[in-house]
This record gives structure tokens, sequence and C-alpha cells, in this order.
């Protein structure tokens, strides 16, 4: 198995985890990412919002946009699911740790609120200051 490099692959990969996961409980599950649910993973049983950890999660926090929060506090059948190992590239050696239920209203009593930005750095600027105002690579 090849190693899932960047954000955006080791994201996919662990949804397509959850996807055939559910399927195989007998949850069949779709894809919901860019249709503004709430969630990554929409079945008639759950709703399953995906945290991708590349490497392990032990000791990270949990981070939920405010909607996420609130569907997971209102909604019942909201899950957290956490795909771990993922960078290494074979799904047989992902590990899956499930949060819902009690388990999840505890951890949001928790939950504390944080406010930040994000500021968009394109690709031509990350290679201009790269070039102007750090080592330079060779690739």
């Amino acid at each position: 198995m090849a190693l899932v490099s960047g954000n955006r692959a080791v994201e996919n990969a662990a949804v397509k985890f959850v996807l055939a996961w559910e399927a195989a409980q007998g949850r069949p599950s779709r894809d919901t990412r860019g249709t503004g649910a709430a969630a990554d993973v929409a079945g008639d049983v759950r709703s399953i919002e995906v945290k991708a950890f590349g490497q392990w999660a032990r000791g990270e926090d949990l981070w939920l946009e405010p909607r996420q929060k609130a569907e997971a506090e209102a909604n019942p059948n909201f899950w957290i699911y956490v795909v771990e190992n993922v960078r290494q590239g074979n799904p047989a050696l992902f590990h899956l740790i499930t949060i819902g239920g009690d388990e999840l209203r505890r951890l949001l009593q928790r939950a504390v609120e944080r406010s930040y930005y994000t500021v968009p750095w394109p690709v031509a600027d990350y290679d201009a200051l790269s070039l102007t105002h750090g080592r330079a690579r060779n690739t």
C-alpha cells in the first residue's frame, strides 16, 4: 500500500473507510460532504462526523463547527467516528473509534468555544515567498 499524503487524501480515505464500515454493519450511508449537511456521512440511522488522523488522535482535541456541536446536542443519532492511522495507506490497519450517545454528550459538556480566522495562502504566494524568504528546495 502506498502512503496517503495530504490532508484531503487522508480525509477521503477515512470517509471511504467509514462508508464501507457502515455498509458492513447493515447501515448503508452516503458521503454528504459539500452538501451543507452537518456531518460528513449520513444514512437512515446515523449522521456521522468523520475525524481523520494520519497517525494517532490520542491526546488531540476533536474540532467541531458550531452547527455540528448544535446538531450533536440535538440529534441522538449524531456520531463522531475517529479514524486513525490513515496515512500508512492500508485500510486493514486503520483504527476506528466511534463516539455517540451518552459518551458524546459527556464529552460535549467539556467543549470549549474558539474563534479563529483562516487565511488563504495560494500556491503562487507560497512559491514566491519560499523562494525569497525560505531555503530553496530541490524538487
